[in-house]
């Protein structure tokens, strides 16, 4: 039973494993040229599956974005314009054009909020949705990430914004992790070197009362009480090991080590 339960969590915690996400942080796309009620601002996060689009701007009327371009002529370039409603995806088709819309749309607001003069909207959508039409966000993701956007105030017909109301700039990725995310890795047990040949050292090693070592098949070979940062595992063949690390908070962690 005590092999069984430990191959499951060996298996549980390699599955949720914390993984970075990449994240812009909020970036303002105009600084408030002509007054405050111009002001309009973007975030883009980036999990390995999902690209989360928020646009922080006027509330009276659409707020629009294109990925990958620096040009509103770059024809054939992903477009996407919120209406008061929904997120449409478009393509430009040149200068003075109004995106027509893509033949399937695949961005799902989430949230769409209003303070005052104030509107934050929230959108999701896959990184690749198969649809030649959309930008392909990878993960890591490619940064900068070039942009252009423009917004409309005064109302939401898709029509020519004015010429102080679009611009480009350059969105940088940056790797974040969540609050409980980060208490996680600040007391997560790291072994170093992996591989390793003679000894293994632990990252926060005052943080554990004992360690377990078992073969990949799950036959336990040793039990460790440290008395110092590292141990040796010169007599260890080569292979890989799981090492059961108990804490003294009494929860358990699991590293996986390679023995050259």
């Amino acid at each position: 039973m005590k092999l069984k339960t430990t191959l499951l969590l060996i298996g549980f915690f390699a599955f949720f494993h914390v993984k970075s996400q990449y994240s812009t942080g909020t970036v303002p796309l105009f600084s408030t040229p002509g007054g405050a009620d111009l002001a309009y601002s973007a975030k883009i996060d980036l999990t390995p599956s999902l690209v989360t689009l928020t646009l922080i701007g006027p509330s009276t009327g659409w707020l629009g974005m294109a990925f990958d371009t620096t040009n509103m002529d770059d024809i054939g370039k992903d477009v996407v314009i919120f209406d008061g409603t929904n997120l449409s995806d478009r393509t430009f088709n040149g200068q003075g054009v109004v995106p027509p819309l893509d033949g399937t749309q695949n961005w799902t607001v989430t949230s769409n909020t209003v303070a005052g003069s104030v509107r934050t909207v929230i959108a999701t959508r896959a990184l690749n949705t198969g649809d030649a039409n959309d930008y392909v966000f990878t993960f890591p993701p490619a940064s900068p990430l070039n942009v252009t956007y423009g917004r409309r105030l005064s109302n939401f017909t898709i029509a020519y914004h004015g010429s102080n109301s679009c611009g480009t700039t350059a969105l940088t990725f940056g790797s974040t992790l969540g609050t409980k995310e980060t208490a996680v890795e600040n007391k997560k047990i790291v072994l170093y070197p992996n591989p390793a040949k003679e000894t293994v050292s632990f990252k926060n090693v005052d943080k554990i009362k004992s360690v377990d070592i078992y073969e990949s098949a799950g036959r336990k070979v040793r039990s460790v009480k440290l008395e110092g940062e590292n141990i040796s595992v010169r007599d260890l063949k080569s292979g890989a090991y799981y090492f059961e690390i108990t804490l003294k908070d009494g929860t358990t962690s699991y590293e996986k080590l390679i023995k050259e």
